[in-house]
């Protein structure tokens, strides 16, 4: 409901805007033809106070400072809105200020994520497309200095309270707090390194589905959080762990896999694997009772956030063959199967050798970057980041030719450092096969050509002693079957 003193206002969005309000608990926005108009309602909540004109102001202007960069299509300005010489209430004006709201581009209905995802539209091109705009949008945040641990102490415990007054069962919301606060004691290390490292920065703050939209086709990231920096001022793999849980709850584990490993694979960070669970959690019971307070189900939600902070063992698969035998497709198709959520981490070095040259993974490269020394360096990357990926309890599967004994080797001598099980699926085609599928091949990391794939074949890759599966439609079934 709208306050009294910003009816006035109200009427006079509708009428330029040529729509009904669509409101929340914080804002009315006004959808036209041309042009959205949002005002922020004079209200005040536990979380934030808009009950002056002048904090109205304020947050109009941080929303459009924090969200124009990233989506300037579709953030136009702040607009004041002012009384003419008739007295009544105008858009503009020189007078002083009654009301001010932003004025923006609209969005079609059908063109914000949750509303792609509930027509099953988040197709896996459209899932990295989402993961490579977070990605951006991250890089480019400023570093925030906080103290991590801090911070995720103070969101978990705000967390009770909130949770008893949307009258969540209570013994059961102690029993989340009590297993969450072992969780952070444990990552808490991990978090104060990470936040010296820089990856505390000013994100988003509230990155689930329904805050992201098509713009010309690209996922873009809106609506930041403008309200509170203390809940904006997180890691970025907390940011991340909102859009991995939305999506893990929407669409299944598979869509929530294949974002974190667009996502690590555009930038490297595997470190935040340590925290996911964690983060996971919280996000999940955020939602939980934020939901309960409105009267929708929140019952899912809740038992996701029981289940993020119930362990399970990491393990290490390596998926090798020649080109063309589908090393990337099984990869993707078994690692939501495997440990904890949302799957397995898949290191593939055709993605690991396009960021060390800076490009996106399905950008070509020059022969030079295959020369014998990088390729080197792709590999122990790989292995480094596979082992980072374990320590911190996730499992991991490994994606590469493994043509070389010695690439097996290794592979299996990371397993066996951590302590933990092994598996190896060598892939199988005949070359007829291979070649085809090479030929057919468009927008993918792999930059290999027949050539490469005949010089590849001449190679004796020496005792096999790894899963040999036939790299056909069944090949997944098989596979699972394998590392059962």
């Amino acid at each position: 409901m709208i306050p009294p003193d910003q009816r006035e206002a109200a009427a006079l969005l509708a009428r330029l805007s040529g729509a009904e309000p669509v409101e929340t608990h914080v804002s009315a926005v006004f959808v036209g033809r041309d042009t959205a108009w949002k005002m922020k309602k004079a209200v005040a909540l536990d979380f934030l106070d808009f009950t002056t004109l002048a904090a109205r102001e304020h947050f109009c202007r941080r929303e459009l400072e924090l969200n124009r960069p990233h989506a300037p299509e579709l953030y136009r300005d702040v607009v004041p809105l002012t009384r003419g010489p008739d007295g009544a209430l105008r858009e503009g004006g020189d007078g002083p200020a009654v009301e001010w709201a932003l004025r923006m581009a609209p969005v079609p209905a059908g063109d914000f994520l949750d509303a792609v995802a509930a027509r099953e539209g988040l197709a896996p091109p459209l899932l990295d497309a989402m993961a490579d705009a977070v990605a951006a949008m991250h890089a480019c945040a400023p570093r925030a200095e906080t103290d991590p641990p801090a911070v995720t102490s103070s969101i978990l415990e705000g967390n009770i309270p909130s949770a008893r007054q949307a009258g969540l069962d209570s013994a059961r919301v102690e029993a989340w707090a009590a297993a969450a606060r072992v969780e952070l004691a444990r990552v808490a290390p991990v978090l104060a390194a990470r936040g010296a490292a820089g990856f505390v920065r000013r994100c988003h703050g509230d990155l689930h589905l329904g805050n992201l939209c098509l713009l010309e086709g690209r996922p873009t990231p809106f609506d930041a959080l403008e309200f509170d920096e203390a809940l904006a001022r997180i890691d970025v793999g907390y940011d991340l762990a909102f859009l991995l849980m939305d999506l893990d709850l929407r669409l299944g584990r598979g869509a929530a896999n294949r974002v974190l490993n667009r996502y690590v694979a555009r930038t490297g960070d595997t470190g935040l694997l340590a925290g996911l669970p964690l983060w996971l959690s919280l996000r999940a019971m955020i939602r939980t009772h934020v939901e309960a307070t409105r009267g929708r189900d929140w019952q899912a939600l809740f038992a996701a956030a029981e289940a993020h902070l119930v362990p399970a063992p990491a393990r290490l698969v390596a998926v090798g063959g020649l080109q063309g035998t589908g090393k990337s497709t099984l990869a993707r198709a078994i690692a939501p199967h495997l440990g904890r959520a949302p799957g397995a981490l898949v290191l593939r070095t055709d993605e690991i050798r396009k960021r060390r040259f800076g490009v996106a993974p399905e950008e070509r490269l020059p022969p030079e970057a295959y020369a014998e020394g990088v390729s080197a360096a792709v590999h122990g990357e790989m292995f480094a980041m596979a082992a980072s990926a374990l320590a911190a309890g996730q499992a991991v599967a490994l994606d590469a030719v493994f043509l070389d004994p010695a690439h097996r080797g290794q592979a299996e001598a990371v397993a066996r450092a951590a302590g933990l099980r092994f598996d190896g699926i060598w892939l199988e085609a005949p070359l007829e096969v291979l070649r085809a599928r090479l030929a057919a091949r468009t927008g993918d990391a792999s930059d290999a050509t027949e050539a490469v794939l005949l010089r590849a074949a001449a190679v004796d890759p020496g005792p096999m002693a790894w899963h040999r599966v036939a790299a056909d439609e069944g090949a997944v079934i098989a596979s699972l079957s394998a590392l059962a």
